[in-house]
């Protein structure tokens, strides 16, 4: 059954652009059958748009074949918004948008299927996940689709013999919903957020009592992400009230960047049907929180999979892990609208909160913005970036990782000596400001040279057009600070 299906897959317009391989249609054809014996009812068809949130179109099972044959139209505007779903590039006027001419008129793009993202849904059992890569309706690639971003950046790793291992230290909120604020008044773009309690009053870090309160929903979330194959190590009572932190195995950068966002859609999606609301933002506005982060941990490793930054001598620095380091720290102000890409992420960077506040390196040193945990003969030698914040784009957050580390090696750099006291340092600070970030992004040719102009004038204007809002909105300190006195 599955080669007549591989047959009708291989005169599709998918393999007519050659934007599905050979082996590739006979996975999607093996998968096609699967689905139809195991009695599938839907498959969401999925990408990541620029904020990292799912989108796409569910069709029903039958309907799949058609999906690896032909690909799936969506709108292209799915990539021209910004956060608060608004289109923020012209799309009626001339003949293209950001840059590209096929998505003028707000037309159509084509979403292409991976068929090893195929995922069945826990909470939804008769339901599926299937990731998607945007192109043109041509099938010539878009210059900003987040995932094939990433994979260009990977390429040119690997062009040098190396591959990126990471895991994932990922911090959230999970509240429960006293007011999903769904009266008509509440619409909007944005809506009107909802009204939450805490499930825990936290600051009892790691606390055994703060877990044990928690544990039904830490179990719901850690079978859910088990069940779609995330490589779970730790679920963690954070520092916070309501804040959870878990933690991944090691796994190649675009698994990991696959797993971060099944892993947000999977917890936001999963409590809500629980009456929760789950949020990645990083300092929510509720009394008494604590803001969340996102560790990336990250290592090199050679063609045989030898782990590269592991030293060997106690102290010093492997070639691959100088020019790394030397490398994200030489370019973490331009990196920052890729790590840290929301108004909010920003007020995060607070001295002697356990997040950075400056551009410095230390051994173990959690108020670093890079923290080295390298030993001789220890093959999990690795760092830990602790900019950025867990609502990023992991895709474009990843590939900033790839660019800047790479930038580092090739020119030959070298990082300064590790801070002992990184919030008593005279190390750069850290941008302030979404704005101050993308003034340095806009100022530096690092990511034009690596990944093309395309690119970089793309995001600039998707997120000067959510700062323009920002700027745009009057504030709660406004009000207090005048409306009373003048």
């Amino acid at each position: 059954m599955s080669q007549a299906i591989a047959q009708s897959l291989s005169a599709g317009r998918l393999a007519r652009l050659q934007l599905l391989s050979a082996d590739q249609l006979n996975r999607a054809a093996e998968l096609i059958a699967r689905v139809e014996a195991d009695g599938l009812e839907t498959v969401r068809v999925v990408f990541a748009d620029p904020h990292g949130i799912l989108r796409g179109k569910t069709v029903v099972s039958s309907a799949l074949g058609a999906v690896f044959r032909d690909g799936l139209n969506v709108p292209g505007t799915l990539l021209l918004k910004d956060s608060s779903n608004s289109t923020v590039f012209p799309v009626w006027e001339g003949q293209e948008a950001a840059g590209v001419a096929s998505l003028g008129g707000a037309a159509d793009m084509l979403l292409v299927p991976d068929p090893d993202t195929f995922r069945v849904l826990p909470w939804a059992p008769h339901s599926a996940w299937l990731f998607c890569d945007p192109y043109a309706r041509d099938g010539a690639p878009l210059p900003f689709a987040p995932r094939p971003v990433l994979r260009r950046a990977l390429s040119d790793l690997s062009a040098m013999g190396m591959g990126l291992t990471v895991g994932l230290e990922v911090e959230f909120h999970v509240f429960e919903m006293t007011d999903p604020a769904l009266e008509h008044k509440d619409a909007g773009m944005p809506g009107r957020p909802p009204k939450t309690r805490l499930l825990d009053q936290g600051y009892q870090f790691l606390s055994e009592t703060s877990y044990d309160r928690m544990e039904p929903v830490m179990d719901m979330l850690r079978r859910n992400a088990q069940a779609l194959g995330l490589s779970v190590r730790t679920t963690e009572v954070e520092m916070g009230p309501s804040q959870f932190e878990f933690t991944f195995d090691p796994a190649d950068a675009l698994t990991h960047a696959d797993n971060m966002m099944r892993f947000r859609a999977m917890v936001k999606e999963t409590c809500a049907r629980e009456g929760l609301h789950a949020t990645f933002m990083s300092r929510p506005k509720v009394d008494n929180t604590a803001a969340s982060g996102w560790h990336l941990h990250q290592s090199l490793t050679d063609a045989q999979g030898t782990n590269l930054f592991t030293p060997m001598t106690e102290g010093q620095l492997t070639p691959q892990a100088s020019g790394w380091i030397a490398g994200l720290l030489e370019h973490a102000p331009a990196c920052c609208l890729l790590t840290t890409p929301t108004v909010n992420g920003y007020k995060r960077y607070q001295p002697f909160q356990l997040a950075p506040d400056r551009i410095e390196w230390g051994t173990d040193n959690r108020g670093a913005m890079i923290r080295a945990l390298l030993s001789p003969g220890d093959p999990a030698s690795r760092i830990e970036n602790r900019v950025a914040e867990p609502a990023a784009n992991p895709y474009f957050c990843l590939a900033a990782q790839v660019v800047a580390g790479l930038d580092g090696l090739n020119a030959g750099r070298h990082p300064p000596a590790p801070v002992e006291t990184p919030y008593d340092s005279d190390g750069r600070a850290l941008p302030s400001s979404l704005i101050d970030a993308i003034e340095a992004f806009e100022s530096s040719t690092l990511f034009s040279n690596a990944l093309g102009e395309d690119f970089t004038s793309y995001l600039s204007q998707l997120k000067r057009a959510e700062w323009q809002r920002y700027l745009s909105t009057v504030s709660e300190w406004e009000q207090r600070e005048y409306f009373g006195i003048l």
